[in-house]
């Protein structure tokens, strides 16, 4: 369907891609992962031809569509909702400009062309291209009234939405997707899951979102080294797998016989879970034809996160009465009741970002509420990673080891040797760890300032969407680390698997209420008299 044959990029002496050679066949979909700066995006850049490889080619099969998720937000805002989203079978777009043109000045000249494009849109079922398209955008929580309004006068998130439609529609026959769930509600991304796993063309995609790459994925296609290798399964298989081949290999005594057992059995056991799941591995049932050989352990760099407190807290932890928030005269959240106790994990959720922002903002006591009040246990220690970091390094012409060193209690925790511990952990070792902290990126940013919570050892912890900007490994050591935490957790993320490994209890904010329920994420998604009341919450 789509092969790659001796692609080699290099950027001055640096290589990125060194004589790479891969085929992505039909009816499968492949979740493209690499460390950041690996070449994920640009890689697919290079697929849809918006990037020219240094050396090689991409060859698609002949006769076969390609769709690309627009990243340009803005590059519709001239055309209505509809068009765009028709705008992404661009030979069909192509076809019924022409007919509307020559319909416009009909002539008996042109009245033959007319009809050979006529039957060209028909064979592509163009008729009903209008009717496909407002389907695809009323899934995707565009509606009727939105239909005909032009691009520019569309909010962000909406316009997201779109330009997916866009991508999707037509039944492309190869279909590419950098980081498609940005930006989508749990609802939405859920659609979008159920459609890729029975989507039977060939798919492309770069995704932070594990139980995204976990619904819909067959293969994981990982850039190490410079090259790429397809590992069949989804992502969780590929990392379980590569973890247990790391620890055998560092198992020397152990025998060849033993581990060629283990990882059977592994493959076993596995291959049994996902059968009974509604995962896209299963259809394909790869994993039961997996030879042992195939899995090979990763070279990918964990950071150590491991949240400590410096006391257990007492029973009395936090009490929230009648809270309410706005923003400008509307209304983010009101009656918020909680007492929250010992060892909740919550997350706190809402359809808007800015509620769950401003209640975190509250209990910093960065934010004055409407109304209601609050109180912490005498035994609490609070540590807050909030969503927007810039004010922890703004103007701050500190290395690492001076910057962490801030918020350092005793004289032992201020020595260079412990500083370059907490750093070390969060993978800033040897001269990494003299950075300026004025010129690191986002995920660097958000490893410091995991480093600075690890340091504090509150026995409270409050994340507001800690995975963003970081990369697959680091989403994964930090999900880890929160549910082996002994502490209380109040968490807001988008990554559903964060969600639903780490939370025994969910708090939404609605602007017509609170809701609250002991139950895991999943559970209060497909809970029928949970949908009710968020219905009526919303309204």
């Amino acid at each position: 369907m789509l092969t790659v044959s001796n692609l080699s990029v290099q950027f001055g002496k640096r290589v990125l891609f060194d004589e790479v050679n891969v085929t992505f066949t039909q009816g499968n979909c492949y979740g493209i992962i690499g460390a950041n700066g690996a070449g994920k995006s640009t890689f697919l850049k290079i697929l849809s031809g918006d990037f020219e490889a240094t050396s090689g080619q991409v060859i698609l099969e002949p006769g076969k569509r390609m769709s690309v998720l627009n990243q340009n937000h803005n590059l519709f805002d001239e055309h209505t909702v509809l068009e765009t989203v028709m705008m992404g079978n661009k030979v069909l777009h192509k076809i019924k400009a022409e007919m509307d043109a020559l319909y416009l000045d009909y002539t008996d000249e042109n009245a033959d062309r007319i009809g050979e494009l006529q039957i060209q849109f028909d064979e592509m079922n163009g008729w009903n291209a209008e009717s496909d398209a407002a389907t695809l955008l009323s899934n995707l929580g565009i509606g009727e009234e939105f239909h005909y309004t032009l691009m520019g006068e569309m909010d962000g998130k909406l316009k997201v939405r779109v330009l997916l439609a866009q991508a999707l529609f037509g039944n492309p026959d190869v279909l590419i997707m950098d980081e498609p769930t940005n930006d989508l509600d749990f609802e939405t991304i859920g659609w979008l899951e159920n459609f890729l796993a029975n989507y039977e063309n060939t798919v492309l995609v770069v995704s932070h979102d594990r139980h995204f790459l976990d619904a819909v994925c067959t293969h994981i296609s990982d850039i190490d080294f410079g090259k790429i290798t397809h590992f069949s399964g989804n992502y969780t298989f590929w990392y379980e797998s590569s973890q247990l081949a790391a620890r055998q290999k560092a198992q020397q005594n152990k025998k060849a016989e033993e581990k060629k057992a283990e990882l059977e059995e592994f493959i076993r056991r596995f291959s049994a879970n996902v059968a009974k799941s509604k995962q896209a591995t299963s259809r394909k049932k790869m994993l039961e034809k997996l030879k042992v050989d195939d899995i090979k352990p990763s070279s990918r760099r964990y950071p150590a996160i491991i949240f400590e407190q410096e006391r257990e807290a007492g029973d009395q932890i936090l009490n929230i009465q009648d809270l309410s928030a706005s923003i400008d005269g509307e209304v983010l959240f009101k009656n918020v009741d909680l007492n929250l106790a010992k060892g909740d994990k919550v997350v706190v959720f809402s359809k808007d970002s800015r509620a769950t922002t401003a209640f975190y903002q509250i209990l910093n006591d960065k934010m004055k509420p409407d109304s209601g009040k609050f109180d912490w246990g005498v035994t609490t220690t609070q540590s807050y990673l909030p969503v927007d970091n810039h004010e922890f390094f703004e103007s701050k012409d500190l290395n690492l080891v001076d910057w962490l060193r801030q918020w350092a209690k005793t004289e032992e925790e201020r020595e260079e040797v412990n500083i370059r511990g907490f750093l070390g952990k969060m993978i800033f070792s040897g001269e990494e760890a003299l950075k300026k902290c004025n010129v690191l990126s986002g995920g660097e940013k958000v490893r410091c300032m995991t480093s600075r919570m690890m340091m504090m050892r509150a026995n409270v912890l409050m994340l507001d969407e800690p995975t963003n900007h970081l990369d697959l490994e680091s989403i994964t050591a930090f999900n880890n680390s929160l549910k082996n935490f002994k502490g209380t957790v109040l968490f807001t993320t988008h990554d559903h698997e964060f969600a639903q490994t780490v939370g025994n209890r969910i708090l939404e904010l609605t602007p017509n209420g609170a809701i609250d329920r002991y139950m895991t994420f999943d559970e209060y998604l497909d809970d029928p008299k949970v949908k009710e009341l968020r219905k009526s919450m919303y309204a």
